[in-house]
């Protein structure tokens, strides 16, 4: 059959793998406010990662076509969905439901799928396909992840839904991912020998090298005998890693930056799953300045249940160190029934050391968070809450309420801007500890992010001391992605003329 098109009742390779939520990869951590404006940096992200490649574009319209052309979907409970067919050459045996497909073999199934191949041989009545060279996969199902795949020697069987590939490599999603074998199964993909990451460089800036990784029901990704590589060296590797699908695995590689108050760093967060729902995790930290600062947890989380105990030093957005030596966090959260409010729990208590001070720290808290409220594409968000904080060193206890309103809205694509006043009981002049507070209780901030190019971003912000009437802090920070990766430059100025240039970079996919 000489450059036919047909309709045949069968099932082509459909390969459904998942995808992911793009993830902002640095969280600002202003008191002037600006980690408001990290949303538009995962909503950026996400709409770039989206969307079409000129290929998808063109399989959608031929799709478009095609479906039109065959009145699909139509009222029918058809076992098998029908594809456009297309090959240089056709043969098919009525008798035993062999067929051979050659030349350039086009087939388009019509719930979403392409694939090209130069020959292709199967069994209609079986129910099975393969091919012997080489195959193009392209899926766009809606409802399931992007998926554009080569590789070689591919088989399927539609009756039991398994298949596999050789050598394959392509796109899913938003990852990057090859393999000596790919197996398919109706719950799981497991890929023998593979590498995923999310940067698309011929050789990737970075990427998760493992001797297996199984994609399970489209929301867990599990890999065993796991090394991270940067480029072609190897920086870290385990046994076992697993992470849920949109999961931010930034974390997962090397952080490196600079400030003028702690000189260069170096930070790495290494995780290690003990038991169900509970992880082990350390956080590597070293600096010119103050040497190494690291510190460590174990975890347990389960149903908005967090228990977690702490050792080590960390540090706020002042560049101030807080040594817990050890502590327990327990924090408890969950949504008020069917009411658009949520409630938080916490629990703190441990041994606090900043300098020469030193105190069993307390802190309770309860808190009230209403979901963001829209209006006229404005979104307000509403925080409250009561807390205690007992130091043993002066036998204090500072009590009292809290609150926090901020409203936001994105003008333009390009421009977004926010304005908050907050409350809060606790300062640096009723604690004996500076760390992680503000100077004073009455609070306003404002800022503004515009995009200025694609790969581009300037942030502004500003806080306002309400009770002495003065300008508190203000940011600028501009955003730059490089090709796999980001730089973030910061630079701040506090009313006691404490200025501060920080610096940092990080892997990401741009």
């Amino acid at each position: 059959m000489k450059n036919s098109s047909i309709k045949i009742a069968l099932m082509i390779l459909a390969f459904t793998l998942p995808t992911s939520i793009s993830q902002a990869t640095y969280r600002s951590d202003s008191d002037t406010g600006t980690d408001i404006l990290d949303g538009i940096e995962d909503a950026r992200r996400e709409e770039r990662a989206s969307r079409l490649t000129g290929e998808q574009k063109r399989f959608l319209e031929e799709l478009r076509i095609a479906r039109q052309r065959a009145g699909y979907p139509s009222d029918s409970n058809e076992d098998m969905i029908p594809i456009a067919f297309e090959g240089d050459d056709l043969q098919y045996d009525e008798v035993t439901g062999d067929f051979v497909a050659t030349g350039k073999v086009d087939v388009i199934q019509l719930d979403g799928h392409r694939f090209q191949t130069d020959r292709l041989t199967g069994n209609m009545k079986d129910q099975t396909i393969s091919v012997p060279g080489n195959a193009h996969v392209i899926q766009l199902m809606e409802g399931a992840p992007r998926i554009t795949l080569d590789g070689f020697q591919a088989n399927y069987s539609v009756k039991d839904k398994t298949g596999s590939m050789q050598n394959a490599k392509g796109k899913v999603g938003e990852y990057y991912l090859s393999g000596k074998r790919f197996e398919f199964y109706p719950d799981r993909i497991i890929i023998h020998d593979g590498v995923q990451t999310k940067c698309g460089a011929k050789i990737p800036d970075y990427s998760l090298k493992a001797k297996r990784i199984e994609i399970i029901n489209q929301e867990v990704v599990r890999m065993y005998d796991v090394k991270f590589l940067i480029k072609n060296n190897v920086v870290g590797g385990r046994k076992f890693y697993e992470k849920k699908i949109g999961e931010d695995s930034s974390k997962d590689f090397p952080r490196v930056g600079y400030n003028d108050k702690h000189g260069v760093y170096i930070e790495q967060r290494l995780q290690h799953p003990i038991a169900s729902h509970i992880d082990a995790n350390l956080n590597l930290r070293a600096e010119t300045k103050y040497g190494i600062r690291s510190n460590a947890d174990i975890s347990y989380w389960n149903r908005g249940l967090s228990i977690r105990g702490v050792y080590g030093f960390y540090g706020d957005d002042d560049y101030v160190w807080m040594q817990k030596e050890p502590g327990a966090i327990v924090e408890f959260s969950r949504k008020l029934g069917d009411l658009p409010l949520s409630y938080n729990l916490k629990y703190e208590a441990g041994h606090w050391r900043q300098e020469s001070i030193a105190s069993t720290h307390q802190y309770y808290e309860v808190g009230l968070t209403r979901d963001p409220i829209h209006f006229h594409n404005w979104e307000l968000r509403l925080h409250t809450s009561y807390s205690v904080t007992k130091e043993s060193l002066d036998d204090s206890t500072v009590n009292g309420i809290n609150y926090d309103a901020v409203i936001g809205k994105a003008f333009t694509p390009k421009f977004a801007a926010y304005s908050g006043y907050h409350y809060s009981k606790n300062t640096n002049k009723n604690s004996i500890f500076d760390f992680d507070l503000d100077d004073y209780s009455k609070k306003l901030d404002a800022g503004l992010s515009y995009q200025v190019t694609d790969i581009d971003r300037f942030v502004f912000g500003i806080e306002y001391n309400v009770d002495d009437g003065v300008i508190g802090a203000t940011d600028y920070f501009w955003y730059r992605d490089l090709h796999c990766s980001q730089l973030i430059l910061r630079y701040r100025i506090k009313k006691d003329h404490d200025d501060r240039f920080e610096a940092h970079w990080n892997f990401l996919p741009w």
